[in-house]
């Protein structure tokens, strides 16, 4: 359980810095919100894979849901950034 919980987290801030680097511009969030948005959007891809492909076990890392995740941490990141606006320092 503890192992499940660190691997997620720093999964989350792998995907969510990459959900970064691949928006244009400067985001101004905290690594924390990044961290957890990155968690989010994991999360979503891997539903998202899983929903479309009807696939659940997978050998090693599974591509495609890593790659929604990317984007789904993306989109989050530019609602979080539109819904907070420059209020953020």
């Amino acid at each position: 359980m503890l192992w499940t919980i660190i691997v997620t987290v720093i999964v989350g801030a792998i995907i969510g810095a990459l959900a970064r680097l691949v928006l244009p511009g400067k985001q101004s969030i905290s690594t924390l919100v990044t961290v957890v948005l990155g968690i989010l959007g994991a999360l979503i891809g891997s539903w998202a894979y899983t929903a479309l492909s009807g696939n659940e076990t997978t050998s090693g890392i599974d591509w495609i849901a890593l790659i929604l995740g990317v984007i789904a941490a993306a989109i989050l990141i530019v609602v979080y950034g539109m819904v907070v606006g420059r209020k953020q320092v």
